[in-house]
């Protein structure tokens, strides 16, 4: 693997993002590099996986790789787009994932990490979501999974802002499960790992599926489901969606005018 790097170390298996040229953007090789990675633990019967980025990154993830967004007319996160289907492998997969955060995590990393069971983040754990920025429409399992986690106040703000949540504040929000110094985050999140690896994964399993299919137990119905759709298509038909993935790649800021 170029970009990511797996290890197994008794029960515990780690994924770290490697790509610092990229501040690990979520491009399809690195999300297909993951999902591989993911699978290889499965199979060698990890019992816990801790998601990382390499040791001294600032950007823990730069989100979804902008370069690699779908042209205007198109759903940037359809349900075969490369960042949904990894959401869905952290989901599906019975063993409990751990993000280990130190540092900033951007747009889509954050519904990466959102997605993992647990999330241990150092003082210098940032998360910002940007989809705004870019003209976005974000899709309606990724709001939910943010709804599912943090007030819907709170989740509209981080939204509709696109400004950082600085780590203290993601810990009351009830983002992070625990806040440590950067210097103890690697020890106590092993040893946190440590402690579940000790536990029946047959009763772990059953528990995480059961709790996948509980926070969606309120399913949406097909006309709220159709207006969502709708809603989302007419973003990301405009030309403020051109204008936002334009202004990313120029690196200049955009200058929307809502239509």
């Amino acid at each position: 693997m170029k970009y990511i790097q797996i290890h197994l170390d008794k029960h515990i298996g780690t994924i770290t993002m490697n790509h610092p040229e990229h501040r690990n953007a979520l491009s399809e090789v690195i999300i297909d590099e993951m999902i591989n990675a993911f699978d290889e633990l499965k199979e060698a019967k990890a019992r816990v996986i801790i998601l990382r980025a390499y040791a001294g990154a600032k950007v823990w993830s730069a989100g979804h790789d902008v370069k690699e967004l779908p042209t205007p007319g198109r759903d940037p996160l359809g349900y075969e787009d490369s960042l949904v289907r990894v959401l869905r492998t952290v989901q599906y997969i019975t063993t409990p994932v751990i993000a280990m955060i130190d540092g900033s995590v951007w747009g889509g990393a954050c519904d990466l990490a959102f997605t993992c069971d647990m999330l241990i983040g150092s003082t210098n754990a940032q998360f910002t979501m940007t989809p705004a920025k870019l003209g976005v429409p974000y899709n309606a399992s990724g709001l939910l999974r943010f709804m599912n986690i943090l007030s819907v106040n709170a989740a509209k703000e981080m939204f509709f802002t696109a400004q950082p949540i600085e780590a203290e504040r993601a810990h009351l929000l009830g983002i992070l499960n625990h806040l440590l110094p950067a210097d103890s985050l690697e020890s106590y999140t092993y040893d946190l790992a440590e402690k579940i690896s000790r536990n029946s994964p047959l009763s772990i399993a059953a528990m995480k599926e059961s709790f996948r299919l509980l926070a969606n137990a309120s399913p949406l119905t097909p006309n709220m489901f159709e207006r969502i759709q709708g809603l989302r298509r007419k973003v990301y038909d405009s030309n403020d969606y051109r204008e936002g993935i334009q202004s990313f790649l120029e690196k200049r800021r955009p200058v929307f005018k809502g239509e």
